[in-house]
């Protein structure tokens, strides 16, 4: 999946919310780096989770989160 070229999928991506485990419920952009790397290391669920949680980790480490945390505030309807 190409995020990067795709609106509507980067928009999802901004108002994802982690299905399971500690951290259920919270933006994927609110999760810890930690926890994405474990996931980079261990490997990434199939499907739409294990794309937007390796997206999330890339936006991450490249210190991105700023362009998430805008989309959610000007899309604030898709919460």
């Amino acid at each position: 999946m190409e995020i990067g070229n795709n609106k509507e999928e980067l928009l999802k991506l901004a108002f994802y919310k982690m299905p399971f485990g500690k951290y259920k419920d919270r933006y994927l952009i609110d999760l810890p780096e930690a926890y994405l790397t474990w996931f980079q290391l261990k490997g990434y669920p199939n499907g739409k989770l294990g794309e937007y949680l390796k997206s999330t980790y890339e936006i991450k480490i490249n210190g991105l989160e700023h362009l998430i945390r805008t989309i959610q505030k000007q899309f604030p309807q898709n919460r």
